[in-house]
């Protein structure tokens, strides 16, 4: 009736798949675990105990595949039409997670999104800048996705279909530099894919530090800048990319890709201490954009 899927990489992913299996066993459904390391081998020993659970599996690929392909080899595996994805470093933040998502396995072609959210108390200095990211950009309320039900979309946590990932799989062609979410999620607009978003979040815990996060948000405009590019992904679907082409067209690009070089350490100073602005830091990402991309 149900799989449940877990990509990781180098990560403990046996407690979400402990609570899993316990709440799939209460709920009284069938379904079954299936969680595949990405090449990693990092906490074997923990992730092997998913073995000993109930309709559970952990396997590890010899090479690392990447995030678009693991979750279309994911969705191949499984045995059940209905498919939840989570990522590895969430846990569910009700005791009715799995219960709320049953509805929904009504075998309609769909998008289920449930949400995500972030610890109320604010982490160490160096991990700062992803919390305030997180809490500001990703932890939206129902109300607030469904204005830009597509745009607002997280693989982190979603039900789908077998039939829906056949139809939009997860491009394994573009490069792997994050945005793939994104890309998914304009692919599933264009097929027309409902997608539906409901209250059931998940935890967050896998924080990066500060630093390493600036350098994943600079690997994924060099990512969106290739989207655009290539016509895979027009502008206008990401705020970002959209700012910038309306800088292209009023000749302002080489202007601000001056300015980001000049007051650039200043801004990183700032967004890796205490107190980071959002503000700044889409100052920074757009910045950093003029600087590398040709008008």
């Amino acid at each position: 009736m149900l799989s449940i899927l877990i990509p990781t990489y180098h990560y403990n992913v046996y407690p979400l798949a402990q609570e899993m299996a316990r709440m799939a066993d209460a709920a009284d459904i069938r379904y079954e675990i299936i969680c595949l390391d990405d090449g990693s081998g990092g906490f074997r020993t923990e992730n092997e105990k998913i073995n000993e659970l109930p309709h559970a599996s952990f396997s590890k690929l010899e090479t690392n595949i990447g995030r678009s392909a693991i979750r279309n080899l994911l969705a191949r595996k499984a045995n059940y039409e209905n498919l939840l994805f989570l990522d590895a470093d969430v846990l569910p933040q009700s005791a009715d997670f799995l219960q709320r998502y049953l509805p929904y396995l009504d075998g309609s072609d769909k998008i289920v999104y449930g949400g995500i959210r972030y610890q109320i108390e604010p982490p160490s200095i160096e991990q700062r800048l992803r919390w305030v990211y997180g809490n500001e950009r990703e932890a939206l309320d129902v109300e607030t996705r469904q204005k830009h039900p597509y745009r607002s979309f997280l693989t982190l946590n979603f039900l789908t279909t077998k039939s829906v990932l056949a139809t939009v799989p997860f491009n394994e062609a573009i490069p792997n530099l994050r945005h793939e979410d994104t890309f998914f999620s304009y692919e599933l607009s264009k097929a027309g894919v409902p997608m539906v978003h409901i209250e059931n979040p998940v935890w967050h815990h896998g924080l990066e530090d500060s630093l390493r996060f600036l350098q994943k948000s600079e690997e994924a405009i060099v990512a969106l800048q290739s989207l655009v590019s290539s016509g895979l992904l027009p502008s206008s679907y990401a705020r970002l990319s959209a700012v910038y082409t309306t800088l292209s067209r009023f000749g302002l690009r080489f202007l601000f890709a001056t300015a980001f070089r000049l007051w650039r350490k200043t801004l990183r100073q700032h967004l890796l201490g205490t107190r980071p602005s959002m503000r700044l830091f889409d100052l920074y990402r757009l910045g950093y954009l003029c600087s590398i991309k040709k008008a």
